[in-house]
């Protein structure tokens, strides 16, 4: 990807469900080598706007382009540009952390002596080598989710979409992980998240998108929201500019700054 190119472009997505109208006229673009973070409460359209972009849901209006591909006209492939790991849990805890790669592996095709090599780097880069023949089920929270966005990895996607991918980790895990999505960014993927851990976002992203009620309600860089709004946190900016409650935060004891 040429550099600052778009990665991901949404344009005027609206969907509906029924009566209730999800998204409204939503727009924003991910520039290639990004990490940019959806905000919102829940209900806000976070979800139904990563789904569209993985090409799992149909706008009722608007387009989108991942890697430059619109995803409702070529959807297989967006799907073969795209990585994602979802809020829930992914990997099988019966079969051990190269086991969960190489699975991946053969899910896309991946010949086995470059299988075995794509593995290796994975395991390398989520610090899990010397864990690499352990059951996912006995790895620590922290490690398993690593695992999971290894899994994601495997075809070295273009864009890495992540769910709330610290969600429940414990502060060591989280910055452990968050280290590692810098190392991925650095790699050369651009990074899609969604997280209600805002001191996080402020700390991490490149920019972020604050939604609320389907709509975009600001889209920046952490620092440029602050100073535009005059404040010290990225949780007043989202005050500001949703006139909602914060999302549900962790407790006190466990935010920190990746």
């Amino acid at each position: 990807m040429t550099a600052r190119s778009d990665a991901v472009q949404a344009v005027a997505l609206t969907r509906d469900f029924a009566a209730t109208r999800a998204l409204d006229d939503v727009s924003f673009t991910v520039m290639a080598g990004e990490i940019f973070a959806l905000l919102g409460p829940n209900g806000a359209g976070k979800t139904t706007t990563m789904r569209i972009l993985l090409t799992l849901l149909r706008p009722t209006a608007g387009s989108a382009r991942v890697a430059g591909i619109d995803v409702t006209r070529q959807p297989k492939a967006v799907r073969a540009l795209v990585g994602w790991v979802p809020q829930d849990r992914t990997a099988d805890p019966l079969l051990t952390a190269r086991e969960n790669l190489s699975f991946m592996a053969g899910m896309y095709h991946l010949r086995p002596a470059a299988a075995r090599v794509r593995v290796a780097e994975l395991l390398e880069l989520a610090r899990l080598t010397a864990h690499s023949d352990k059951l996912a089920g006995d790895l620590s929270g922290g490690m398993r989710r690593k695992l999971e966005l290894a899994m994601g990895l495997v075809h070295l996607p273009a864009v890495l979409f992540l769910d709330e991918p610290t969600l429940g980790l414990d502060i060591t895990a989280r910055r452990s992980l968050w280290s590692y999505v810098r190392d991925i960014r650095a790699g050369g993927t651009t990074v899609v998240l969604t997280t209600h851990y805002l001191e996080e976002a402020d700390a991490l992203c490149d920019r972020v998108a604050i939604i609320d009620r389907g709509r975009i309600m600001a889209c920046d860089a952490p620092a440029a929201l602050k100073q535009a709004h005059a404040v010290a946190a990225l949780e007043d900016v989202f005050l500001a500019v949703t006139g909602q409650g914060l999302p549900e935060q962790p407790p006190a004891d466990q935010l920190v700054s990746p």
